[in-house]
């Protein structure tokens, strides 16, 4: 089961909405909008830009800007994490989105008799 989207109104009578998880857990509450159209579009632009949408880590702490440090053990492994292969997740993103979208013709009704 998929997120849900809840538009509701702020204390100071703004129009928001917040993204929450099946469980009902909040994982995102969006900025004030003044309208509720403006809120509705923010959705939109969500549901458009987030599903592929690329990670920028801009929170550097002292925990995690030194690299980990390896064994000297030689028979270990140095980085025994997984590695994802390469992918283009644009093109998928756009082959899945073709895929479900139909065809983009409006095609006129053929009477064929």
């Amino acid at each position: 089961m998929a997120g849900m989207f809840e538009l509701f109104i702020d204390a100071e009578s703004a129009f928001r909405f917040r993204l929450t998880a099946p469980d009902g857990t909040v994982m995102a509450v969006s900025k004030p909008f003044d309208t509720k159209t403006d809120a509705v579009a923010g959705i939109a632009a969500v549901r458009e830009y987030a599903g592929m949408g690329l990670i920028a880590d801009h929170a550097t702490t002292a925990a995690n800007a030194a690299p980990p440090a390896t064994l000297n053990d030689p028979g270990s492994r140095a980085d025994p994490s997984p590695r994802m292969p390469k992918i283009d997740f644009h093109a998928r993103a756009r082959a899945v989105r073709r895929a479900v979208s139909g065809p983009r013709w409006a095609g006129a009704v053929h009477n064929l008799s």
